[in-house]
């Protein structure tokens, strides 16, 4: 006989649930394989794990654009920050700015080398001190650095800063959702378990190809081994056969 194997994705926990909750209510009052208190449990539950599973798939989704987008405006904000310090530079080399003026900025008078930008944290800093002392600069009588203007800057960096936030609670909700779907997969295997059990001992008189196909359509899923040989309707007639050749001979799993 092959082996039963539960589930192991969400789509095949839905799939075996609706199954047997759909199979149960179509069958015959008399003919109950499944007890109506487990039935009752898997069709509750089955409503809330689908709530449940959208609800992740729907906020990952949104998660995966959402992380496209804020990966833009990251590489946004890192250029016009990278190039805005450039340029100061060159106006600092050139004489057009004090180097002590670079001070306002946060940055070494003596140095000419770009701060590290490479973090999200880094361009947050950095950012805010470009856009500081450019202003600070400014009020003193400063002429303000053109191409590109701290203005320009100033909408990047923002829009940065923005989808950062948004980003940040995309990933908190889909964790979340993420949680209490890990504790409901538990829950499901735990009913499809119970409704498996039922299912098999209702059938457990049938032959075994018989009751292979019943269990089957209440959504219990079957594997064979490794040259196990398959089950058929030759298989049930071959052995029905040896029965009835046999009296006291009685088909056990």
């Amino acid at each position: 006989m092959p082996y039963r194997r539960l589930p192991n994705t969400d789509q095949a926990r839905l799939t075996a649930l609706q199954k047997a909750v759909q199979k149960a209510s179509e069958a015959d009052f008399t003919e109950q394989v499944i007890r109506y208190q487990t039935l009752s449990k898997a069709q509750t539950f089955l409503a809330q794990f689908l709530n449940v599973v959208t609800q992740y798939h729907q906020n990952f989704n949104s998660k995966v654009s959402a992380n496209k987008q804020y990966r833009h405006q990251v590489q946004n904000a890192r250029m016009y920050i990278s190039h805005f310090i450039q340029v100061l530079n060159l106006a600092v080399i050139r004489g057009e700015i004090r180097k002590d003026q670079k001070e306002l900025y946060k940055l070494d008078p003596e140095s000419h080398i770009l701060p590290d930008l490479s973090s999200e944290e880094d361009l947050l800093v950095w950012g805010q001190n470009i856009i500081d002392g450019e202003n600070e600069r400014v009020r003193q009588g400063g002429f303000p650095i053109y191409n590109p203007a701290i203005n320009k800057v100033k909408v990047h960096y923002d829009i940065f800063k923005e989808r950062q936030v948004n980003q940040r609670i995309h990933v908190k909700s889909t964790s979340r959702i993420y949680e209490d779907l890990e504790t409901l997969r538990k829950e499901a295997d735990a009913i499809i378990l119970e409704l498996w059990n039922q299912i098999e001992e209702f059938y457990r008189n049938e032959l075994p190809y018989a009751r292979m196909r019943l269990c089957e359509e209440y959504g219990v899923r079957y594997y064979y081994r490794t040259g196990e040989k398959k089950l058929s309707a030759e298989t049930d007639r071959k052995l029905k056969s040896m029965m009835d050749s046999q009296p006291t001979l009685q088909w056990s799993e």
